[in-house]
């Protein structure tokens, strides 16, 4: 009994997917609901379970295709490992037809598809070293290597030959690569999923919104204080680490209570003025940039803040983030500090009308009291859409932030 393994529902205003990696390979044993095949969106990597236990016996849908809600992309049948390899030699051996190319074609992956359209290969020239003889990219590169290193044999002619002409070396082919000059080296990938739905996004912010941003500094020390005298009492208390961003996303919870069109957003003609405070925190995976919401901050604590943050960055780093994970939010932190940043102009994330960004902390002189003193100083940078926030509410909405991190007792007395 074969069993289908079909692509599931994808999130809503998603169409396709792409396949990334199957787990498991054509023989090989597999239990229910074990990871099976990872399918990225343009939002999330959905994992899919094995529907049954069995042996993968066919996959369809290989890595870099593109598939779609409930399409077939493997077969599972039942029984042990082994039972579905090679069929034996005594098989009929089909006679060639007019479509050998096609099954040629078929019987290569998107990567050795490409590499043979590009340098004009006949795929029948080709041995595969895959499984059933499945031509594989390296099979492909290393044909194409063979052709540029294997001259052909000059014609026997009494006339004399003349001197060869001086040349430049023949590009040098390396794998995984498509041909470059050796000394001018260049790699040409295609774009995440994920990548091109960030760059579209970031597009459609500078095309369809007013952004303006507007800057002031905090003096940490207080933070810093607080957070050095606490921290390991705290850690101890709720086995998460006391870090800085819980104190911005406390600060910017009440400040977008205090100033209501900042947590607002444009919805046609209308503007939507959100009653609650979900506070998305930008995180940096190596699938590129996602930002995963922290819903009704407004009553979460210090510690349900930095728990929730780590299971984020967790998530974020294996790919495992779900659409409602990254769904929604009212207003967005950035840190750019971690890396090293002192000053920059974020991006709107649409449709919310600020984001808000951090910086490196650095130590700076100051004066307080009439007299110059040494600091540790973070610039802070809120972008906003003029659209619907007026200069005199970001600037003191950013005030405000400024403010109440520079008395973090009296925001978390609420007072």
């Amino acid at each position: 009994m074969n069993i289908e393994v079909r692509v599931p529902a994808l999130p809503e205003s998603v169409s396709d997917g792409v396949v990334v990696g199957w787990h498991k390979q054509p023989g090989e044993a597999i239990r229910r609901d074990e990871a099976l095949v990872d399918i990225e969106t343009d939002k999330v990597v959905l994992e899919v379970p094995a529907p049954d236990d069995g042996v993968l016996d066919q996959i369809l849908m290989n890595d870099g295709d593109t598939v779609t809600a409930d399409q077939v992309i493997g077969i599972i049948s039942e029984g042990k490992a082994g039972a579905t390899g090679i069929q034996p030699d005594t098989a009929p051996v089909a006679e060639a037809t007019t479509d050998d190319s096609q099954q040629q074609n078929a019987a290569m992956g998107p990567a050795a598809r490409k590499l043979v359209a590009e340098h004009h290969i006949d795929p029948g020239q080709i041995s595969g070293s895959g499984k059933d003889g499945r031509i594989t990219k390296g099979d492909v590169l290393d044909f194409v290597k063979r052709q540029t290193a294997e001259p052909a044999e000059p014609a026997e002619s009494s006339e004399p030959v003349a001197a060869p002409t001086p040349m430049r070396a023949e590009p040098r082919l390396t794998p995984g690569l498509p041909e470059f000059d050796e000394d001018r080296p260049q790699q040409r990938v295609s774009m995440s999923r994920l990548r091109a739905r960030v760059a579209e996004r970031l597009l459609q912010a500078t095309q369809t919104t007013a952004m303006l941003t507007t800057f002031n500094e905090v003096n940490m020390q207080p933070v810093m204080e607080l957070r050095a005298k606490h921290k390991e009492a705290f850690e101890k208390s709720h086995g998460v680490r006391l870090g800085f961003m819980s104190f911005f996303v406390k600060a910017a919870a009440e400040a977008l209570k205090r100033h209501p069109d900042i947590n607002a957003s444009i919805d046609g003609d209308d503007i939507v003025y959100h009653g609650f405070c979900d506070i998305g925190i930008a995180i940096s995976s190596e699938r590129g940039l996602v930002v995963p919401i922290l819903r009704n901050t407004e009553y979460m604590t210090l510690a349900e803040i930095e728990t929730a943050i780590v299971e984020f960055s967790d998530k974020a780093r294996a790919a495992r983030l779900e659409m409602e994970d990254i769904t929604g939010g009212t207003f967005t932190i950035t840190n750019g500090g971690v890396f090293g940043s002192m000053l920059s102009t974020p991006i709107l994330n649409p449709p919310q009308s600020a984001i808000l960004g951090m910086h490196k902390i650095q130590e700076r002189p100051v004066v307080e009291n009439g007299a110059i003193v040494v600091r540790p100083i973070m610039y802070l940078a809120l972008t906003y859409d003029h659209r619907i926030v007026d200069g005199k509410s970001a600037v003191t909405f950013l005030v405000t932030i400024k403010e109440l991190l520079e008395e973090p007792a009296s925001m978390l007395l609420d007072i």
